[in-house]
């Protein structure tokens, strides 16, 4: 009898604090990103691909690359895979230099997140 009172307590303690953390985090935030977060990689990618901590609306997520001038380079179209945790967005043909990804997204219980890193094509 005392352990089904001591787990409901602490049952009754832990859940507000559970609730606090389950609220706190429920936004979509940037897990990984390829090419990586202020990486350099040789050779021009073909996208920009974004997986974030939980499902995207793509609807009301957006992903848009630059270059040094600020010039668009994206393709404009974003695709998503993996049930909305992964966005991607096509590339035009880079040269050398240094490219800036911002993302806004809208996590699918209505949470709005947005970012942005770089990455450097190297030849």
């Amino acid at each position: 009898m005392r352990r089904i009172v001591v787990a409901t307590i602490t049952a009754c303690l832990m859940g507000p604090a559970v609730m606090v953390a389950h609220t706190a985090f429920g936004h979509a935030m940037l897990d990984r990103a390829l090419p990586a977060v202020g990486s350099a990689v040789f050779g021009a990618p073909a996208t920009v691909d974004i997986m974030y901590s939980k499902p995207v609306n793509p609807v009301f997520s957006r992903i848009q690359v630059t270059d040094a001038n600020g010039v668009r380079v994206d393709e404009g179209k974003v695709t998503i895979r993996e049930g909305g945790r992964i966005l991607s967005v096509g590339l035009r043909p880079l040269p050398p230099g240094v490219y800036a990804v911002k993302w806004h997204v809208t996590s699918v219980d209505s949470h709005k997140t947005d970012g942005h890193f770089t990455f450097t094509v190297r030849p």
